[in-house]
């Protein structure tokens, strides 16, 4: 057994102790913000917290994560309230998401380290690649989240996760709620 502590939670993993942590946190424990993406520790999608240090986990073992504390972007916040969730949002520097929880991961290492990096050395410290390119909004994203961590700006919320059925068909008027089985075949509103 290799025991760590995830997400603040001590967690045994009966697994080879070579395994990927990758691997481990998304199929054993059921983590699966960060992604597989190259493999080999390119592409940053993998990105957690060991320590407080952005490591890509596919390339940490679970023999080498035994005993430290690792964070994960589902550890980060749950409610989306870290700065640098509400500053990627309100900066969109998110498309299609995949690289996402890795940049955030980066960059929350990054801003407790340094809560006022310049532009460049934001681009030294987030080396994760994003097919979408978000990367001069990212910069702008993650200067503004260290501002919202020294309290020198506020952001409003970024919505929580999910979204009630009924609120959705209030906001998209094209869309019902149905409240029982058999109105699904209804054509009457």
């Amino acid at each position: 057994m290799t025991a760590m502590t995830v997400n603040d939670r001590p967690v045994d993993f009966d697994m080879d102790p070579d395994t990927p942590l990758l691997f481990a946190l998304r199929e054993a424990a059921n983590l699966t913000g960060a992604k597989y993406g190259c493999g080999v520790g390119d592409c940053g999608a993998c990105m957690v917290l060991v320590d407080g240090e952005a490591l890509r986990s596919c390339l940490v073992t679970l023999a080498e994560a035994e005993g430290r504390f690792i964070t994960t972007i589902e550890g980060l916040s749950r409610d989306r309230s870290h700065p640098v969730q509400q500053a990627l949002v309100a900066e969109q520097a998110i498309q299609c998401g995949f690289c996402t929880p890795g940049i955030a991961i980066a960059a929350a290492a990054l801003l407790r380290r340094n809560p006022e990096p310049s532009a460049e050395q934001i681009r030294e410290a987030i080396p994760n690649l994003c097919r979408c390119g978000v990367y001069p909004r990212l910069v702008r994203a993650i200067q503004r989240a260290g501002r919202v961590a020294r309290r020198r700006e506020r952001i409003s919320a970024a919505p929580a996760p999910g979204i009630d059925p009924a609120d959705a068909a209030r906001a998209v008027p094209g869309m019902r709620v149905v409240d029982r089985p058999d109105d699904l075949g209804s054509s009457e509103p």
